[in-house]
């Protein structure tokens, strides 16, 4: 069975990856639709011109993008904007797989999961560290007890100043802030998935901009989170843009995790070949695509749910997903009140 699966946006650089990805798929046809990229101040290409680069077929408007009848939409757009595009493929009974961070605002990421819900439609958001070969051995031995209690995360998550190919990630109204927003929610997601969903209680967060005041952003460029888990468990988050404009790639996530029994440390994209060429540093990462893996869950969920069925909960419901979004949305949200107020904030 074929499936037709929309790609809603080339906003975000996953979008890239994701429709290379979906258009070598001899099972899946492939629409894409961008019509905010002919107004973005982007240097690079977007709307018809990157489709064309990408080798998928492209149409002018969301309106055509929806009434194609996909069976699932990959939402890659502007962070502001994925309420609405989630919203609209629920109501043409479609999967969807949503871009982190789920939303910029907690109300919008609840919007999204009842309509989701609704509609018995998938909802599951894109967080691709989850499927590296690391951090799945971490969970199982976190899992089978291996580390005992875990008492401690400390993760960081850091990377280049993404102005460059995408000037929107520095808008604070479309994407809701700058590096709290951006990096926090990746080491959140994989302490959620350690601790089975554990709840946030407490969140202190600072955040400054002086990392790259020489462009003039209005969004924070360094940050450092702590949560206080309702077992526990505290967590810090290292979210800065703190790799240099000319770093020899975008940046990395690492997770350190203690518990009664020891602590563990994984670095998933630390896999790679190293050298330099007349251009300088060369870092060429190696190992399984993460975004294969993600896509892949996806796929096989929507084909074992079928057609979205309104009021009935899809047979398959693959992770992380739209709660998972939501709790790392309620970090996020917590860290940017917390970082203008200087105190700690409950969730």
């Amino acid at each position: 069975m074929t499936l037709k699966v929309a790609i809603a946006s080339f906003a975000h650089g996953h979008a890239m990856s994701y429709a290379y990805l979906l258009n070598q798929m001899s099972d899946v046809e492939v629409l894409s639709a961008d019509p905010d990229g002919a107004s973005a101040p982007d240097p690079g290409p977007r709307g018809a011109e990157l489709a064309e680069q990408l080798g998928v077929p492209y149409v002018d408007s969301y309106d055509e993008l929806f009434a194609w009848g996909p069976d699932a939409v990959v939402v890659t757009s502007e962070n502001a904007l994925h309420r609405g595009l989630v919203e609209r493929a629920a109501a043409v009974g479609a999967h969807v797989l949503c871009e982190k961070p789920l939303a910029t605002e907690v109300e919008d990421g609840e919007a999204m999961l009842a309509a989701c819900a609704s509609a018995g439609a998938i909802l599951m958001v894109a967080y691709p560290v989850r499927f590296s070969p690391q951090y799945l051995r971490l969970r199982a031995s976190v899992e089978a007890g291996l580390l005992g209690d875990v008492f401690a995360v400390l993760g960081t998550n850091n990377g280049k100043i993404p102005i460059g190919g995408r000037q929107w990630f520095t808008d604070p109204k479309l994407a809701g802030g700058g590096a709290l927003v951006d990096h926090t929610v990746h080491c959140a997601d994989l302490i959620d998935g350690l601790t089975g969903g554990a709840s946030p209680q407490r969140v202190y967060a600072a955040a400054n901009r002086v990392l790259h005041q020489d462009k003039g952003v209005e969004v924070e460029t360094g940050g450092l989170v702590t949560v206080n888990y309702d077992n526990g468990l505290l967590a810090t988050i290292d979210c800065s843009w703190s790799v240099p404009d000319n770093g020899p790639t975008w940046g990395g996530v690492t997770l350190q995790v203690t518990g009664t029994n020891g602590s563990v440390e994984i670095e998933p994209f630390l896999p790679r070949i190293s050298g330099t060429d007349p251009d300088g540093e060369v870092y060429l990462g190696i190992g399984e695509n993460f975004d294969a893996s993600m896509l892949a869950t996806f796929l096989r969920a929507v084909r074992e749910s079928g057609p979205a069925v309104a009021g009935q909960t899809p047979a398959a419901v693959p992770q992380p997903d739209g709660a998972v979004g939501l709790r790392t949305l309620r970090i996020v949200d917590a860290a940017r009140r917390s970082a203008v107020s200087g105190q700690p904030v409950e969730v």
